[in-house]
């Protein structure tokens, strides 16, 4: 939904389990049209689109795609923004690291990006951007002892997605752009490794890169890289490594790195003085099987202690150095305490004011299915209670 200009606000339907693209289009209609309803009467409401990869291949087809166009019109409904990082199932099995699978090395992500970007120029309202948010190019744990080489890998391909998004827009006059999602434990989980991906690498290699294959000069292909491939803000990751949402900005800004769109999502956020015992008990709701939940340590010193998972960090608890525990797990953005835990919302009220040119924000909550269930609503009123907490904390002007 248009919440001022040319801002955008939605929700990702990654939330919604689905198994093909007719349960996809199937949880569009049903919850995009109540939500409509609710919160947009008289105006479109905008969706944040999650496709598999398979069933990308499918929207790719004129069947599916003529499906989708469909249900979108029947609702009034559009599409403004995807989410190209999970490629796989997302629900109902274990999913751990590998929803970074495959990763930017591998030819199918790439293929995978651009059919997504081909399916949303489809769909695109005209005179609006689009955009597509992506994997922080890999799992940091995978590739300890991999070389430098596979840096060019990763820039060779974000080329080529450049490539056809310029293509894209020659074509249909549809402005898409990618953007890099920094997670904690992705090979990209800090706003100083992005900038030092894009200034170490993709600058000096892909912008000559791009200008022999485009038949452009350097200037244009460097505009054409930041034009394209710009940066995810996800609200609880940032909160997640300790940095705060005007850092990250202000890091991104000062190389000319654009933000593309903001993720509002919360994690768990607990001081460990409480009492070991007590923390135990309030955690343990949250061990579950599916999602990876990292967990970044705050010390008595004010040095961090990262570990995979909660279950990796669960072996520490009795850690007489440690203060304070911020968890990857996504909670509801109208919870700002539960018991003995709390969340990192205030990283979001501190975001919202800095938006500065971005035009697409997207409520991703996706862990309602394992959330224990004193937290739990029915799902479109839970989705309903979130957009109407991001109104509410919208700046006004």
């Amino acid at each position: 939904m248009r919440v001022s200009g040319n801002r955008h606000l939605t929700y990702c339907t990654n939330i919604h389990p689905a198994r093909g693209l007719a349960e996809v289009v199937h949880s569009v209609r049903q919850y995009g049209g109540i939500l409509k309803r609710a919160l947009s009467p008289s105006a479109p409401f905008g969706i944040g689109l999650r496709l598999s990869g398979s069933e990308s291949v499918e929207a790719s087809r004129p069947p599916g795609l003529a499906l989708l166009r469909q249900v979108l019109n029947e609702q009034g409904l559009y599409v403004f923004t995807m989410n190209g990082f999970p490629y796989g199932p997302f629900h109902g099995q274990p999913i751990k690291d590998d929803v970074h699978r495959p990763d930017w090395s591998d030819p199918e992500r790439v293929n995978y990006t651009m059919r997504l970007a081909r399916i949303l120029a489809s769909v695109l309202p005209q005179g609006m951007e689009g955009g597509i948010s992506t994997s922080p190019l890999s799992y940091k744990p995978w590739l300890r002892e991999v070389g430098r080489n596979i840096w060019h890998v990763y820039v060779d391909h974000l080329v080529t997605v450049v490539e056809e998004l310029t293509r894209i827009r020659h074509e249909t006059g549809c402005r898409i752009h990618v953007d890099i999602e920094p997670e904690p434990d992705g090979l990209l989980e800090t706003s100083t490794e992005v900038v030092r991906f894009y200034n170490d690498w993709l600058f000096p290699i892909g912008i000559p890169q791009l200008a022999a294959k485009s038949g452009v000069g350097t200037s244009e292909a460097e505009t054409l890289l930041r034009e394209h491939l710009r940066v995810c803000l996800d609200t609880c990751h940032v909160a997640v490594a300790y940095e705060t949402a005007a850092g990250f900005i202000d890091n991104l800004a000062r190389s000319g790195i654009r933000v593309g769109k903001v993720q509002i999502s919360s994690a768990i956020k607990l001081q460990l003085a409480v009492g070991r015992r007590a923390v135990e008990a309030a955690l343990r709701p949250f061990k579950e099987p599916i999602y990876l939940h990292q967990v970044v340590q705050k010390n008595r010193d004010g040095t961090l202690t990262a570990y995979r998972d909660l279950d990796d960090a669960w072996l520490h608890l009795a850690d007489g150095n440690a203060v304070e525990w911020r968890i990857h797990f996504h909670v509801p953005i109208f919870v700002g305490s539960f018991g003995q835990l709390a969340s990192t919302r205030d990283t979001i009220t501190d975001t919202l004011p800095l938006l500065g040119s971005v035009q697409h924000l997207e409520i991703e909550t996706y862990t309602w299915e394992v959330l224990p269930a004193e937290l739990k609503q029915p799902l479109a009123a839970s989705i309903q209670r979130e957009f109407e907490w991001v109104l509410g904390a919208l700046p006004t002007t």
